[in-house]
């Protein structure tokens, strides 16, 4: 497989679909592919990362702004899970892709082994620092989260850091950072049963965590997005087993959520992600179908309740999954993912 990246401007066409956020019953209209492919023409451009790979296969990417540009990371080896699995980065500083090159890997020194890593999230602090969250373990029941920081927008990293007993970290989309520096973090456990929970950042120091949100003999989630919208309130949206996205809210910056339940919008046990607009608006990256990883969606919200198609990314036979997608300053949102 390989990592595309999309760079979508924003002039949607008009909506192709809605839910109905009411109280009657949930459905899910069919997006008209083919319309929207029709509208949306000119609207996006796309580019492999890189036509050939280092390694065999990679997964699981991630997008940050830096100072001039953009830069990606993801997860590659011989096969997912395997020993030589490490973190991958590229940079793309206005001359094109950067050759990737290894950020971090899951060597253990004092045990003298290697450990395959997983799932790599980058986060660009207020204050400048780059952060690189990424798993390290034999399998996700039993990963453990680590931590890596730039100061220098990825060409230098500190030394990588473990996380407390219990935390993973940003599991595969990037947090977001509260009023008061604290970074929020939509978190997973798969060790016993799928389980999401918050875990917290604060002060660059400190970690605490809060209860899972979800019990999975009611809903097996993991992989939240964090949609943090003008009016305070956060959105979380989880890939599920049940055939569609499930969402808890909070509106007391991520203390306390309501209690998780199924949306409209459809999943196949595929992870998705999402980020607020500089206009308020949401944007999901998403697989909008129940089965299969194709097509590749894009959609727009104003309230979190309902959604409008804009954008079909990719609607051929095959995979296209594990989207990142983040806007930058110059008002362009980005998308990479697995293909």
């Amino acid at each position: 497989m390989m990592l595309a990246v999309t760079a979508a401007i924003l002039a949607w066409p008009g909506p192709v679909f809605a839910q109905d956020a009411g109280k009657t019953p949930a459905k899910t209209v069919d997006i008209n592919v083919v319309a929207v492919l029709e509208k949306q023409a000119g609207m996006y451009g796309s580019e492999m990362i890189a036509e050939k790979m280092p390694v065999a296969g990679v997964h699981a990417s991630t997008i940050a702004e830096i100072e001039g540009g953009i830069v990606t990371a993801w997860f590659g080896g011989a096969e997912e899970g395997a020993y030589d699995v490490v973190i991958w980065m590229s940079r793309n500083e206005g001359n094109g892709w950067s050759a990737p090159k290894p950020a971090a890997n899951g060597i253990d020194e004092a045990k003298r082994i290697q450990y395959p890593c997983w799932n790599p999230v980058l986060f660009k602090q207020s204050n400048g620092m780059l952060l690189l969250f990424y798993k390290v373990g034999p399998n996700p029941r039993v990963w453990w989260g680590m931590l890596q920081k730039s100061k220098d927008d990825g060409l230098t990293w500190d030394k990588p850091v473990r996380l407390p007993a219990g935390y993973v970290g940003p599991v595969k989309n990037k947090p977001i950072e509260l009023a008061n520096g604290t970074l929020l973090c939509g978190s997973s456990l798969e060790d016993a049963g799928w389980r999401v929970q918050m875990e917290s950042y604060v002060q660059n120091r400190y970690w605490s965590k809060s209860k899972p949100l979800n019990s999975p003999l009611d809903y097996a989630a993991i992989q939240p997005t964090l949609l943090a919208y003008p009016d305070g309130s956060i959105q979380t949206l989880c890939r599920t087993k049940s055939g569609r996205l499930t969402e808890c809210w909070s509106h007391d910056g991520g203390k306390k959520w309501t209690r998780m339940k199924r949306t409209q919008l459809p999943n196949p046990n595929a992870g998705a992600d999402g980020t607020v607009l500089a206009d308020g608006r949401a944007l999901l990256v998403y697989n909008h179908t129940r089965r299969g990883r194709s097509p590749l969606n894009v959609s727009v919200s104003k309230d979190g309740k309902t959604w409008e198609a804009v954008l079909v990314l990719e609607n051929q036979p095959g995979e296209y999954s594990y989207p990142a997608v983040i806007q930058t300053s110059d008002g362009n949102v980005h998308v990479t993912y697995t293909h």
